[in-house]
């Protein structure tokens, strides 16, 4: 019963935790027609945006641009697809679209048996045409502080235990093998 308990808690978090970050989400195409009227200060290297949705901008992306006002020349937004097969072939694994202004849509695919590897990628998105080595790319990822609140959801002992999962998941450095060293996380508050 327990660990049915922090299952069912863990895929609702998820969800609720999911239309949370949507209702606040801007769809990449509206954010590139923007970008391109407004621009920015552009710094050199590649930045590497992590999301579960490729369609949207990062929530990290939009807090470093809010912050720090600057983007780097290169700019990858990076989905990982988990597939309902064991392994992807290597050769299947990364495709790319350039969406215009050093901007680019990249998803990787993987088996559920495969363990994701970002240097592998940089790799893959080379033969591809898009050149980000390790030592000029920086890893942007989003960190989602979850706290309770009273809005329809989850009930409260649920958030709480949902926080406190999540706080103790695994980081997404070690999941997606980064160098922990070419890291940043773009944290923000979340209400569930």
């Amino acid at each position: 019963a327990g660990v049915f308990v922090l299952m069912i808690t863990w895929r609702r978090g998820r969800c609720v935790l999911g239309e949370r970050l949507s209702a606040n989400s801007m769809p990449i195409e509206t954010f590139l027609e923007d970008f391109q009227r407004r621009g920015a200060t552009r710094v050199r290297g590649n930045a590497v945006y992590m999301t579960g949705n490729p369609n949207v901008v990062p929530n990290a992306l939009l807090k470093n641009l809010e912050h720090n006002r600057v983007l780097h020349f290169q700019v990858a937004v990076r989905s990982p697809v988990t597939e309902d097969v064991p392994h992807v072939p290597r050769e299947e694994r990364v495709t790319m679209k350039g969406l215009g202004n050093g901007f680019y849509r990249v998803i990787a695919r993987y088996g559920f048996m495969d363990e994701p590897n970002a240097l592998e990628v940089l790799d893959l998105l080379k033969g591809l045409g898009l050149n980000m080595p390790l030592q000029d790319t920086t890893f942007f990822l989003g960190r989602e502080r979850i706290t309770p609140a009273k809005k329809p959801g989850m009930p409260i002992w649920q958030e709480k235990l949902f926080g406190f999962m999540s706080r103790n998941a695994q980081q997404a450095t070690a999941y997606f093998r980064i160098p922990p060293d070419r890291v940043i996380e773009v944290g923000s508050q979340i209400e569930l």
